[in-house]
């Protein structure tokens, strides 16, 4: 066998070995479009919904804001003199564009070692485990998507601290994040999700 061949067999093995889509789904303005394109996001935030109290329209929200449901989302590169590539932004990569540190911390406490940041079910699972923290930490309601992104983008720390306030681009961020969370629990209301 050739080997070009062979690393075409290898290279079609490894695609079918992968854990799912990693682009967008087709229409991100369509809460149940979303999830009749991809049920498996459905089942995963059911699960997170029901293990950890973070509600569905919640968790897409946050997802959408954070990553555009792009499963191996990263940080845009730093660059020296605008053209020499000097590594990302930051450790954050997935769905959840969960920080390394941060991830760590939750594979040790969820018990969910195996888990990963671009799969689905994975990250809806962090983002329910983070958000209870900030529920803990600072009195944020689970439904309350705007204060809950704050604390996601800034850490519960820097929450307390109202670090955000100085960051004007940032809690208008937070408030799209609200106003895409209210559509999408619209939407959802009116979804047939029990057939999927």
């Amino acid at each position: 066998m050739s080997r070009t061949f062979c690393a075409l067999i290898i290279a079609v093995l490894l695609a079918s070995c992968s854990g799912g889509p990693t682009s967008a789904p087709r229409d991100l303005d369509d809460a149940c479009a979303i999830l009749k394109e991809r049920p498996e996001y459905y089942k995963a935030f059911r699960a997170a919904e029901r293990r950890w109290g973070v509600p569905i329209h919640v968790q897409m929200a946050t997802i959408h804001q954070e990553s555009k449901f792009v499963a191996d989302a990263r940080t845009p590169f730093k660059y020296v003199i605008g053209v020499i590539p000097m590594g990302r932004q930051s450790s954050a990569f997935g769905y959840s564009q969960a920080l390394d540190a941060t991830w760590d911390e939750y594979l040790a406490e969820a018990g969910r070692r195996r888990a990963k940041r671009d799969r689905i079910k994975d990250a809806s699972d962090f983002m329910g485990w983070y958000m209870n923290k900030s529920r803990d930490r600072n009195g944020i309601p689970l439904h309350d998507a705007e204060n809950q992104y704050l604390a996601y983008h800034e850490g519960n720390t820097g929450f307390a601290r109202q670090s955000y306030n100085s960051k004007p681009w940032l809690v208008g961020v937070a408030k799209k994040v609200k106003m895409r969370a209210d559509m999408y629990q619209y939407q959802i209301a009116s979804c047939r999700l029990s057939r999927w």
